[in-house]
């Protein structure tokens, strides 16, 4: 019985261990960053069809723009790309919404295209847990799937 009550406190020495030995904590996400040919357009996109909004950011350049995008995460746009590349559908940045098929009414209503997981336009994924996803791209190329996952 005794032994059982050290686990505790082996456990708390060697999580402290482990940070001493490292001098820091886990790292955690702090922003993503795209790098975009026409800020004006790309702002419109994000703000418009997520409803992002902006944060200050330092620059005040006219090349910048940041967005709250969860809880302590940001997304900065910067202009500066010479032209939109093409990107892998599996690379890609994920935002939940409360009801996929309402978003893709949307798009559609916006005519924008988007995509199922096997890149078939037009086509909404069923995923076997029940979320349903679509993809879309920004106006850079980049891939955004949009879900319904609950968490």
């Amino acid at each position: 019985m005794k032994s059982l009550r050290l686990i505790p406190v082996f456990l708390l020495f060697t999580g402290f261990f482990a940070k001493a030995q490292t001098g820091r904590a886990k790292a955690h996400l702090n922003h993503v960053a795209i790098y975009v040919v026409d800020l004006a357009k790309t702002k419109a996109f994000y703000e418009g069809l997520f409803g992002f909004d902006s944060i200050p950011e330092p620059f005040h350049d006219g090349k910048h723009a940041w967005y709250s995008i969860a809880p302590g995460v940001a997304m900065h746009v910067i202009q500066g790309a010479d032209k939109p590349k093409e990107y892998f559908l599996n690379q890609h940045t994920c935002f939940s919404v409360p009801n996929t098929e309402a978003f893709v009414a949307m798009l559609k209503t916006r005519k924008i295209d988007y995509y199922n997981s096997k890149g078939v336009k037009g086509e909404i994924t069923n995923r076997v847990d029940g979320v349903k996803q679509v993809w879309v791209n920004d106006p850079d190329g980049y891939w955004i799937e949009v879900n319904d996952a609950k968490e």
